[in-house]
């Protein structure tokens, strides 16, 4: 069986869906609801479900953002987005993110059913033991170009990913900025976007975020009337020490000394 989450803001088409739909037809069962995206990916996380059919105009929730954050996480889920937003390039922008169907309500039952239709045929087609030897040149062919599609999503959705990490750390970067409150922004696991950081970046998250502490620091010690004190604590650093010492690891020289050649 294959297991399906619902995430909307809507109870009535939350509730609507999982009483309504033949589940069975396609070899699925609801493993879960939730109402918001934050919950959405409490559940996914939890129930790790093969198909979410979601909207993505939510309150406190960036639709993009998430489905990147599934397709980066969990390369094969099935997203069937389900939503009121009629903006094309966020339609189009969504797809190339990695979405199997972007339906607009109110939608037909034969639209979700064609939806389902599609996943669920996705789901057993990767399912299936390969026999190269017995397949046929097309047939291979085919496949080998939708698993081309798939890479090529997972690989979109996973710069989509490092690209607002990054945006997000360097805007935020005077905070006192955890890996998990990033990675909480993006919608993936602390885990997933460490690794993702250092696969795109080359650099740990705490080198990205000193990077970033000392990008500013550097435009704030052009002002002689902060003191190198002032300076550490407006990006971010609490320690004076810990600020000199990373300083001069990053920069080769100490803070006074930039200051002063600069």
């Amino acid at each position: 069986m294959y297991k399906v989450a619902i995430i909307d803001d809507e109870p009535l088409i939350v509730k609507g869906l999982s009483k309504t739909m033949a589940w069975d037809k396609w070899n699925c069962q609801v493993a879960g609801c939730a109402y918001d995206g934050r919950e959405g990916m409490e559940l996914i996380r939890d129930k790790r479900p093969d198909i979410i059919i979601t909207d993505i105009h939510m309150p406190e929730m960036d639709g993009l953002m998430m489905i990147a954050g599934l397709k980066s996480e969990f390369p094969d889920i099935q997203i069937i987005i389900l939503t009121g937003y009629r903006e094309f390039e966020y339609a189009r922008r969504a797809i190339e993110l990695g979405v199997s169907r972007f339906l607009l309500k109110p939608s037909k039952m034969n639209e979700l059913e064609e939806a389902l239709d599609a996943v669920t045929k996705k789901l057993e087609l990767a399912d299936m033991p390969v026999n190269v030897a017995m397949m046929g040149v097309q047939e291979q062919g085919g496949q080998e170009n939708e698993m081309r599609a798939e890479e090529a999503e997972s690989s979109e959705a996973n710069s989509f990913i490092v690209k607002n990490a990054l945006e997000y750390i360097r805007e935020n970067s005077q905070e006192r900025l955890r890996l998990v409150d990033v990675a909480d922004q993006v919608y993936v696991s602390q885990w997933h976007l460490s690794k993702l950081l250092n696969k795109h970046t080359g650099k740990t998250f705490s080198d990205i975020l000193n990077g970033a502490r000392m990008d500013k620091s550097k435009e704030l010690l052009k002002d002689p009337a902060l003191r190198i004190c002032d300076v550490a604590e407006m990006v971010g650093f609490q320690d004076l020490a810990h600020f000199s010492r990373v300083f001069k690891k990053m920069e080769g020289m100490s803070a006074n000394e930039y200051r002063n050649t600069h």
